[in-house]
């Protein structure tokens, strides 16, 4: 008898490493049925893909069509993109925490969340902070397999242009090489790496919650 087919959501998958994903979970066999939930349309078409249109602010308003086996939360923004404190804390802690809390209600088993190297609660840096705490309280929500990916600068041809962002890319692709060791989570990783790291997460056991780059590419070399 052929294993029933999966399906997932994706939270953000019109932004670089969320497209990777979903192109990737599209080709794969063993989904029917993809949903993404984001502010504008994809402009894709494909028989296994369902696009839920609306503000990502207030997922809970999506709570009727939130099920599926397992979620991945692609969200996050800068300083540069959302200058605004407050709108920055309502994007990187407020989605992915509803997120989770949907999930629980739900009973989705497997959380993925793209957060950041240097994510910490008790961090002086608002930045590294709002991501450290997004992180204790996903967490908190206790859900079965729950991943947290903690990337370094993540590389991948965007629609937009950020600046401050390209700099940090050229600077990281030439140090990357002498980042060895202790260091090697430092090194840029692409968008493509993270979502292969993400799809294995989805469908094997990791000891571990909270992932930082370097391991999200050794476990994206098993896919």
């Amino acid at each position: 008898m052929d294993r029933a087919k999966k399906s997932a959501i994706i939270l953000g998958a019109t932004g670089l490493t969320g497209k990777a994903l979903l192109n990737k979970l599209l080709e794969d066999q063993r989904y029917d049925t993809i949903k993404i939930f984001s502010r504008s349309p994809s402009q894709m078409q494909h028989p296994k893909l369902e696009e839920h249109i609306g503000d990502l602010l207030t997922l809970s308003k999506f709570t009727s069509s939130f099920n599926a086996d397992e979620v991945y939360c692609c969200i996050g923004t800068t300083k540069s993109k959302t200058p605004d404190k407050e709108m920055y804390r309502a994007i990187d802690y407020g989605i992915p925490v509803a997120a989770a809390r949907l999930c629980k209600e739900h009973s989705i088993p497997r959380l993925l969340v793209i957060s950041a190297l240097g994510a910490d609660a008790q961090s002086a840096i608002f930045y590294n902070k709002i991501k450290g705490e997004m992180e204790e309280e996903v967490l908190k929500q206790g859900i079965t397999y729950t991943y947290i990916l903690q990337p370094s600068i993540i590389q991948g041809q965007r629609d937009e242009r950020r600046l401050g962002e390209w700099i940090a890319k050229n600077l990281f692709s030439v140090i990357g090489i002498f980042l060895q060791g202790p260091l090697r989570k430092y090194r840029s990783i692409q968008a493509v790496t993270i979502a292969n790291a993400m799809i294995w997460l989805a469908n094997n056991k990791y000891a571990g919650n909270r992932i930082p780059s370097d391991e999200i590419a050794n476990i994206a070399a098993n896919d």
